[in-house]
Formats: C-alpha cells, sequence, structure tokens
C-alpha cells in the first residue's frame, strides 16, 4: 500500500527494522521478528506487542519502502506491505518506472519532490476505488489494511470505524484494537508472543449494553450466542457504544426485519455507511422523534442561540435545529419551552444589526420568532431564505390548482381550501365532523358542574393560546404539559392530537391523500378487509356513535384506507379501538394522519405481524419495574407476568383496559409525550396496586386485582352522558374499592416517574430490541427442529449445529451480495420451515463444506444434481428439512451391522435418483421423492396424512416404482462413482468393483433380450468389459462412450434399479466405502470454523 510521504529518522529505527534491499534512492525493510524461525526471539515478541499496542505508522505492516536522500539521515516512508509478495511488487514498480527517470534531476531535493509527488498521484487514484472515507484518510487506510490483513474478511466487508480498547480474557486485560464493519464486531491482540483475535457477527449479537463492577470501572458488555464478551478503557465510550448499537440494530434489521429494512433509504447499500453517515443519522432520528416530524426530515444544521420568549419577557438558551422543510427551536432543559416552525408558514426571514446577531422569522398569522446571538448569522439568513423561497414555490404551486374566493384574504388558509374541496368531491363518503359533535353535541342551556368545569379548561387553553400562539407553531411550554394532564377539552381534543402528534405536518403535506385513497381502496377485498368487516363491531360497541351506520361507516373507511396505504402491516386488531377513539374527537381524514402517526412514528412495529415494536417496548417497562419497584420484581421472579398483563396496555394505549371517559384522558398525555407517558403510567399504576401484588399468591389473583382497580378508575371531570361513560355502570354498592380519579393518577405518574428520560427510553428500545428479536429466531429455530428431528436420522445437536451453519451461509449473501434474488425471500409470516431457503449457489457452498465426496472432481455437479432432486417445486430454493435430509443421507452411517444393507440401498436410491433428472411423466415425478410438507398452499390435513402414512409403510412400492435407468443415464452414473472413489485408499479395488457390476449388469440386460430377440444391442459393450478385465478409469471410461452413435441405431437398454442395488451389494469393497463411518460432530466443527474463510476463497 503506499503510503504519504512521512519523514522517518532511520538512526533510531535500526533496532526495529532490518535491511533487505537497497539502491541509490530506495530501502526495503522489515520489520524484526517478522519471517524469522521462533518469531525473532525476545526482540520479536517485544516487537510484536509494540505493533498491537501502539498507534503508529510503523506497527502497520512487516514490511515498508523508505525513499532516502543522499547523504542524509531523513528518510520518507512511501510504501508497505503486509506479505513479501506485496512489497516486492511495490518494490519492483519503482524499480522499473522511477528509477530511471530520477537520473535526469540535477539536486536532490528535485528528486525528492518528485518522488513525493508521484507517491501522493498513486495513493489518489487509489483513493478513487477505495472505501476509506474518514477523517483521516491516512490513518484510516493503515487500519484497513491491518483489518483485512488480520480477519482475511472479502474485500466488500466495509469498514466503518475502529478503536484501542481492552479484551477481559477472564480477570486479564488485553490491550488491542476493536474494528466496527457492517457486518462484525472484530477484535485483534498481540501480547508477548500470545494472539487474541475475535469475530462476531452483529446478526448474532444477543444483548448489548454498558456496565460497570469493582474491577471494570465502564465497560461494554457484548453477550453472543450464550457467551459473554467485556470491552473497556476506550477513550470515548459513548459514541463507541451508539456506533455499535447502531450497527447491530442495522444487522438485524436487514437480516430479520426486512419490512423495516426496505423502507430504509439509507440502509439499502451497506458499502456507503460511514462513521459520520451513522452519527448524522442517529441525530436526525433523536431530532424526529422529539419534535414529531415526518421520518423523510434530515437534521441539516444546529445552532446555539437565544429565543426571545414575549409571554415570560426573557431569552431562552437553546439549540435552533434546522431541517430540509423546518425551523425547530428546543430550550436547554427540553421542558422549559420547544418550537416548530414549518417553512411552509414562514413570510419573511430578515436579520439585525451585528451586535445582536438576531435573526427574526415572521410566519402567517402576524407571529415572529426573534434568534439572538447567532453564529455566522448572516449566512443563516441568506441560506434560510432560499430555502423558504422553495418551500413557498412549492406550496403556492399547490394552491394555485385550487380556485380561492375574492373575500379570501389569509393565505394561510391556502392548503385547506384544497383539502376540503377534495373532502366536498367525496362528501358523500368522507364525514367532515368528529363524531362525538355528531352524537354529543354540549348544549348551552343546561350547564352542569361537569360543563362548568369543561368550559374552565377552555378558559385557561384560551388565554395559554393566547400568550404562546394557536396552531402548529405555538410555543410549547411546561404550562402546555400541566394543561395536558389535566385533560384536554372535548372541543379541542381533535385539534391538539393533530399538532402534538406531528399528524398536522403530514395532512399539510398531502392535501387531497385521503379522499384519494379512500376512492381507490373502496371495493377491494383481500385478507386485511375480511379482518376488518368482523371487528367493526367489536369496536366501542357500548358507544352510540358505533352503533349506526355512520360511525361503523367511518371506521371501515380509515382502517381500509389505511390498509391500503400500508400493506405491509395491513390491519392488525387493536387498530380498530384506538381508531374509534380518534373518530369520536377527530374528523375522518384527521383520524386517518393520526392513526398514521401513530403506527409510523410513535409506536414503531406495533402492528405488524410479530407485534415486535409492542414486545420491545413490554422489555423495556420490566427493565423500568426492576429499577423503581425492585421489592415487586423480588417478589414476583417471573417477569413474563408483566408482558402478558401489560401487553394491552400498550397495543390500545389502555382504551381496552380503562373506561373510556379516563382512557381519552391517557390518549392526550400519550400524544404530547409519546410512550413515555404510557410507562410512566404503567408504573404509577404497579406503584398504586403494590400492596396487593405483594400479597397475590399466583398471576391469576393479580390480574383480578389490577381489572379491580381499572374498574374504579373514574373521571369526575368528563363532561360525556352517564350512558356512555363506562366507569359510572359500576355502583358504589357493588364495589367497595376507592375510586381513583384518573388525572390524579396521570398527575402522580407525573410527578414520581417524569425523570425518565427520551433518551434513556431509545436506548433502552435499541437494546432490548436486539433481544426480543434473537428470542423469536431461537423460538422459530426450535420449531423447525422439531419437525425435522422426525424425519431425519441426525440428533437434536446435530440438526442445532447444522440449522446455524445453514443460516449462516445464507447470511452471507445477504452480507455481500446486494442483487441476490434470495434477499426477497425472508418473511416471518409463512410457516418457520419456509422463513429461510437458499439457492443452488449457497447449497454448493455448503455441500462442498458438509459432504464425504466433496474432494471428488464433479462436486459441483453432484451438488447441482442433488439440489435439483431437493427442489420439488422448481422455485430454485430449499428449506432446511429438505436440506438436512441430503446431508443425512450423504452423513449418516449404520453403526449396526445387520442394518447395513438398508443404509446402503437409501443410500445408492440417493444416486439413483441423482442420473434420473427429467421423469417422463407426473407419476414418475411424484415416485422420484414425496414431500407432504413442501405445499406452498393450503395444506388438506387428510391427504397429508394419508401421505405420510403411505411413505413410512409402502418404501418398498416407491422403490419398485422408480423409472428404469437408460443408457446414457447409467454411463454417468457410473462416470459419478468413478470420481467418488479417487483419492480413496481402497480406489483401485473400488474400481474394479464397479468393472466387475458394470460387467454384470450388461451381461444380465443381454440375457434379458436374448429371451426377446436373437441378436443383443448390450452384446459387443458387455464383450468389451469382460475381454479388458482392467480397472482403469480412463480406459472403462473409453468403452462406455465408445461410438456412442452405433449404440443409439440399436434399441436403447436400461436396468431397473433393484438390478443395480443387487450387483453393488455383491462387492465387499463396495459396501465398505458406503458404509465407512463419518464423524459427524467433527464434520461440523470443521464446517463451522472454516465457513467464513472458504467464503472469502469463493
Amino acid at each position: 500500500m503506499w503510503l504519504k510521504p512521512e519523514e522517518v529518522l532511520l538512526k533510531n529505527a535500526l533496532k526495529l527494522w532490518l535491511m533487505e534491499r537497497s539502491n541509490d534512492y530506495f530501502v526495503l525493510q522489515r520489520r524484526r521478528g517478522y519471517g524469522e524461525e521462533g518469531g525473532g526471539g525476545l526482540t520479536g515478541l517485544l516487537v510484536g506487542t509494540l505493533d498491537s499496542v501502539l498507534d503508529s505508522t510503523a506497527k502497520v505492516a512487516p514490511f515498508r519502502i523508505l525513499h532516502q536522500t543522499p547523504d542524509s539521515q531523513v528518510y520518507l516512508s512511501i510504501a508497505c506491505g503486509a506479505n513479501r509478495e506485496e512489497i516486492t511488487k511495490h518494490w519492483d514498480w519503482l524499480e522499473q518506472n522511477i528509477m530511471k527517470t530520477l537520473s535526469v534531476f540535477d539536486s536532490n531535493e528535485d528528486i525528492t519532490n518528485f518522488v513525493q509527488g508521484k507517491i501522493r498521484g498513486l495513493i489518489a487514484e487509489e483513493g478513487k476505488h477505495s472505501f476509506a472515507k474518514e477523517d483521516d484518510p491516512e490513518k484510516f487506510r493503515e487500519a484497513l489494511l491491518k483489518f483485512e490483513k488480520c480477519f482475511g474478511l472479502p474485500e466488500q466487508e466495509k469498514l466503518v470505524t475502529y478503536y484501542s480498547c481492552s479484551y477481559w480474557k477472564g480477570r486479564v486485560p488485553c490491550q488491542g484494537w476493536l474494528y466496527l464493519s457492517t457486518n462484525f464486531l472484530s477484535f485483534y491482540s498481540f501480547l508477548l508472543g500470545s494472539e487474541i483475535k475475535l469475530i462476531i457477527s452483529w446478526d448474532a449479537v444477543s444483548k448489548l449494553e454498558k456496565t460497570s463492577n469493582v474491577i471494570l470501572t465502564e465497560s461494554i458488555h457484548v453477550c453472543s450466542q450464550g457467551e459473554n464478551h467485556y470491552f473497556s478503557m476506550f477513550l470515548h465510550i459513548n459514541q463507541t457504544y451508539l456506533l455499535m448499537e447502531q450497527l447491530a440494530n442495522y444487522a438485524i434489521k436487514r437480516l430479520f426485519d426486512k419490512e423495516t429494512f426496505d423502507n430504509d433509504p439509507f440502509l439499502d447499500d451497506p458499502l456507503q455507511i460511514t462513521k459520520r453517515g451513522l452519527e448524522n443519522r442517529a441525530h436526525s432520528e433523536q431530532f424526529n422523534a422529539f419534535f414529531r416530524l415526518p421520518k423523510e426530515e434530515t437534521l441539516k444544521e444546529v445552532h446555539e442561540c437565544f429565543l426571545w420568549l414575549p409571554f415570560s419577557h426573557f431569552n431562552t438558551h437553546g439549540k435552533m435545529c434546522i431541517s430540509e422543510n423546518y425551523i425547530c427551536f428546543a430550550s436547554q432543559d427540553g421542558n422549559l419551552c420547544s418550537v416548530i416552525i414549518p417553512l411552509r408558514e414562514v413570510l419573511a426571514i430578515d436579520k439585525t444589526n451585528e451586535s445582536s446577531k438576531s435573526v427574526i422569522i415572521s410566519i402567517k398569522g402576524k407571529t415572529a420568532f426573534r434568534f439572538i446571538e447567532v453564529k455566522d448569522f448572516e449566512q443563516l439568513v441568506a441560506k434560510l431564505r432560499l430555502k423558504c423561497g422553495a418551500a413557498s414555490t412549492q406550496y403556492h404551486d399547490i394552491s394555485t390548482e385550487v380556485p380561492i374566493s375574492s373575500d379570501s384574504t389569509d393565505p394561510s388558509d391556502n392548503i385547506e381550501v384544497r383539502s376540503l374541496t377534495c373532502q366536498r368531491e367525496c362528501s358523500k363518503t368522507v364525514n367532515t365532523e368528529a363524531l362525538m359533535t355528531v352524537f354529543h353535541p354540549q348544549n348551552l342551556e343546561t350547564l352542569n358542574t361537569k360543563m362548568l368545569k369543561e368550559k374552565m379548561k377552555e378558559q385557561s387553553w384560551n388565554i395559554l393560546f393566547a400568550e404562546c400562539g394557536r396552531g402548529v407553531s405555538m410555543f410549547r411550554t411546561k404550562k402546555t404539559r400541566d394543561l395536558v394532564v389535566r385533560g384536554i377539552p372535548e372541543t379541542l381534543r381533535g385539534e391538539l392530537w393533530m399538532l402534538f402528534s406531528g399528524a398536522v405536518n403530514d395532512m399539510a403535506a398531502n392535501p387531497g391523500y385521503y379522499a384519494e385513497v379512500v376512492e381507490q381502496s373502496l371495493g377491494t377485498s383481500n385478507l386485511a378487509t375480511e379482518e376488518i368487516e368482523r371487528d367493526l363491531r367489536r369496536s366501542l360497541p357500548e358507544h352510540p356513535a358505533f352503533q349506526s351506520d355512520t360511525g361503523i361507516s367511518a371506521l371501515r373507511r380509515v382502517l381500509t384506507a389505511y390498509a391500503y396505504r400500508n400493506p405491509k402491516i395491513g390491519y392488525c386488531q387493536a387498530m380498530n379501538i384506538l381508531t374509534s377513539v380518534l373518530l369520536l374527537y377527530a374528523k375522518e381524514e384527521e383520524a386517518f394522519w393520526l392513526l398514521v402517526a401513530v403506527c409510523e412514528r410513535m409506536l414503531p412495529d406495533y402492528f405488524n405481524r410479530r407485534i415486535i415494536g409492542a414486545l420491545v417496548d413490554q422489555a423495556v417497562f420490566e427493565e423500568l419495574i426492576r429499577d423503581h419497584l425492585p421489592q415487586l420484581t423480588e417478589y414476583m421472579t417471573d417477569m413474563t407476568f408483566f408482558s402478558s398483563v401489560s401487553l394491552s396496555w400498550f397495543l390500545t394505549l389502555f382504551i381496552s383496559v380503562l373506561p373510556i371517559e379516563s382512557a381519552v384522558n391517557v390518549v392526550d398525555c400519550f400524544f404530547y409525550d409519546g410512550i413515555k407517558a404510557i410507562l410512566q403510567l404503567g408504573l404509577a399504576i404497579l406503584d398504586y396496586n403494590l400492596d396487593k401484588l405483594l400479597v397475590c399468591k399466583d398471576d391469576a389473583e393479580a390480574v383480578t386485582a389490577l381489572n379491580r382497580f381499572f374498574d374504579n378508575v373514574t373521571n369526575k371531570d368528563s363532561p360525556l352522558p352517564s350512558s356512555v361513560q363506562q366507569g359510572s355502570n359500576v355502583s358504589d354498592e357493588k364495589s367497595s374499592h376507592v375510586r381513583v380519579d384518573i388525572t390524579d393518577l396521570i398527575r402522580e405518574s407525573n410527578e414520581k416517574y417524569g425523570g425518565i428520560r427520551y433518551e434513556d427510553i431509545h436506548s433502552m428500545r435499541c437494546r432490548n430490541r436486539l433481544y426480543v428479536i434473537q428470542t423469536l429466531e431461537e423460538t422459530t429455530k426450535q420449531n423447525v427442529l422439531r419437525v425435522v428431528s422426525q424425519d431425519v436420522k441426525l440428533s437434536l445437536p446435530e440438526l442445532d449445529e447444522l440449522y446455524v451453519i445453514f443460516k449462516k451461509e445464507l447470511f452471507f449473501s445477504y452480507y455481500w451480495c446486494l442483487s441476490c434474488p434470495v434477499l426477497k425471500h425472508h418473511d416471518p409470516s409463512l410457516p418457520y420451515l419456509e422463513q429461510y431457503q437458499i439457492d443452488c449457489q449457497q447449497f454448493r457452498a455448503l455441500y462442498h463444506l458438509l459432504s464425504p465426496w466433496a474432494h471428488s472432481a464433479n462436486r459441483d455437479s453432484l451438488a447441482l444434481w442433488t439440489f435439483r432432486l431437493l427442489d420439488e417445486n422448481s422455485d430454485c430454493l430449499i428449506n432446511f428439512k429438505e436440506f438436512s435430509s441430503a446431508i443425512a443421507y450423504t452423513e449418516v452411517k449404520s453403526k449396526d451391522p445387520s442394518k447395513g444393507d438398508e443404509l446402503s440401498e437409501e443410500e445408492l436410491l440417493y444416486f439413483s435418483r441423482l442420473h434420473v433428472s427429467k421423469p417422463a411423466n407426473e407419476k414418475e415425478a411424484e415416485s422420484v421423492k414425496n414431500s407432504p410438507e413442501k405445499g406452498k398452499g393450503k395444506v388438506d390435513i387428510q391427504a397429508y396424512l394419508s401421505q405420510w402414512q403411505d411413505e413410512l409403510f409402502k418404501k418398498e412400492e416407491n422403490i419398485k416404482d422408480l423409472p428404469r435407468m437408460n443408457q446414457s443415464q447409467f454411463i454417468q452414473f457410473s462416470k459419478t462413482l468413478y470420481n467418488l472413489f479417487h483419492g480413496d485408499p481402497e480406489e483401485e479395488s473400488l474400481y474394479q468393483a464397479i468393472a466387475v457390476v458394470t460387467s454384470l449388469l450388461l451381461r444380465m440386460e443381454e440375457v434379458g433380450r436374448k429371451l426377446h430377440s436373437p441378436t443383443s444391442s448390450a452384446r459387443g459393450f458387455s464383450g468389451a468389459i469382460c475381454a479388458s478385465g482392467e480397472s482403469s478409469e480412463g480406459k472403462i471410461e473409453s468403452h462406455l462412450e465408445k461410438d456412442p452413435s452405433s449404440l443409439r441405431e440399436e434399441p436403447q437398454w436400461s436396468f431397473a434399479f433393484e438390478q443395480i442395488l443387487a450387483s453393488l451389494l455383491n462387492e465387499p469393497a463396495l459396501v465398505r466405502f458406503f458404509e465407512k463411518p463419518i464423524d459427524v460432530k467433527a464434520k461440523l466443527e470443521n464446517a463451522k470454523t472454516s465457513q467464513l474463510s472458504s467464503r472469502t476463497k469463493m
């Protein structure tokens, strides 16, 4: 590798380097201890240790080339090499291309300048095709070279970054280097002759966390396949941990969660992932989650500044965050104040004098925001003006499509006008009012105590709007949170849900979208629509809105439209309950966008087939219980109880367990605080019932206690009619339990557990996501092994090892073959056996690793024929059951001599099938191999059982039904056997045995033909075999292939399988060969250790 020329003082390096070659201008040196017998003694060990521990240019490679200036002690390092071959190539290039040119220069200075320029040019040329794109390219290139040299991974494996750290082997820390690449975590250490090399694939990581104890002050704990690894002594441990967390989750998404992966353009090309890119992505995700912005937004700039708060009359310090379509601000204490300014709302951007460095942003509605002490404020104003110009044009183009009446003076209404126009066009189908206003209109004449309290709440919000503004750009302060905790008034609930969830931005960016989707989805019929129809009447059935066609039809349209928009989620139970509540307080189109915000941003992966998001948040909840309620975890050691109880809490936001009038207050807090509100409330509920739970004898008693508690949660300020309220239906006489007001419960959850930070929840989600998905994968594996073990003659531990190898080979394709069509075939909704399938290329690689005949010359042909035999439905994919059956045929040998013939029969049956590749009709095709589990459609249970019974009791009949082996197939069959025997200790006797078998079979065929005709088509062939009596493979092959045209002219001869089997079993050498025992465990262990290196060679 060419290096950027740097000065090296040769005088101090002589003890570490030995000279191998030199000329007038260049010196080739070898690192002491490399290439010497015994490692170069103590000096070599010390040098090796230095190379591993120290971060210096000299330690990168064992060979280097220096450019020397005559009469000077200063040399320039210009190249290094990992081996002698690489460095010799560089040396030869210098001698052929540079040496002759240097003689024309007059001064040493000119020679040095020329060499430096040439080397820099070579590096620049290499850089065009290099993956190294980090802050310090030279240092990164050196690390990349050592990474490739130490671990031998394919060139496509992208090194993201590397760190110096210690790896704890027992109680001893080993100093070395940690390398983080797209698919692997790798560690290398060399200390005093002891080498440690560790490679862990990210997809095998089940736990990743920061830990600390007495010995390790702060370390990173990695658990992979049951083994624990600890890394410590990082310079920036938080940065390292964040990158490791991102890479692990990236791999998990790419391999196990294809639905999320396909929707994420960042994950498309792993070769483009860099450390800086991962850091930027993390910041963007945090930015979008905090401000509830669309997932497509990317954080572009962050500026520290002050924002003037007109209602408090002071400037608050914080950060201005700018993305493509939004300007946001959050104070240093996130709860104090935050603002979201969509660029579509901006009218003007101005700057004041240089002393205050102020930026003033004016928006629609006569509101202005003043940012002070903004660094580079003039450049920022220019950029924002450019952005707003583009944004204004975009939304102006949209609005001009809608005719605006002459009395419309407010430009902020343009988008709403178009949206209303689209709604009018579909007025026959889409409701434009919230169901609550239709079914429970407020009667101002009959104001009772509850209605007066409701009006007071509205007045409090109106005062807040007057101070902080109203709409998407309002100031969000601590007062806003306090009002949300008290409960949002009925009349404002829909508006504020839209605002706090960010759904208002989605709807503004997609005017008319909902009406179009409703029109397109009407009349569609699929599994999702069938499930929706089944659940419509189960959604808040006690509420009058959903006892009428108006509510049911609106619910049907919203759910069907969402299933049409996002077919990967489609419809999931619990979505109906949530949507019905949304429809009560929001207009139909708003309810649709609220559902989008919940399913796609606020509760990610909750409503997919495996509800991974809900399982992850349950694991987070369990972690919080351990931290905040330790006495409960000590008493209830089985944490699965909390998972079973809390699943409905998370999926329905407590709507399914709390009375509706109380549940809506929880939804208020959820839209303001996100999942944090649900976690806090869950902790508060368990804390409130702590004494009762600690005396429960079993889980059923604990569930009863919690259900009783939920029945007694009330909302004393709810203005809903008593006919609708669910909590009021429980009379005081029936229940002696104390009533709990939802407002008090929520306030208590905020006071006790409000210290839980968004960042901590995000980190816990990432950490537990690894565990949840690995647990699901383990469940899949156990189910596959349970099914396969019934039909395959391998033990469970052997099948377990084989499954790991099978799955790893599949993942290697995911790692480096981006265009591989198999990437499209992982679908967790499929039956367990069909979730992972390999193609022919992957089967070939595994066949080379596991087959006892992988050394034969035609191993690729054997692999291809075997794959075709297994691939019954011709989709070019086979599952683990089919794969393991093929391996079992070739690996398992009976230890009982009495079963020798039976096993040989199976094996030879397998070989005979390989050469009957294209059956003449369907009956023959069926006889080649029957597998009742291979069907891709619905399985007929009776037919399945019948076919299974036939397989068990009619083995002999199936063998007899095998088609006869014709002339060309028999020749190929014989060749295959010859190739198998090559290299065997009994090779000569095996060849002789095959010659005898062939001769015998042809004589039998001749006798058979004599009964029907006076001449035998096989006479000349058999005579040649008998006359030769030779065992040489080449000579017998020549007889087999001699004059094939003349054989075709005569009637074709063929053999039945029984004839072949009987002839082969007569030869002891052949029987010994096929009954030779194989150590399956050793074969699997060898395959595991060599799988990665064999893939690299391929």
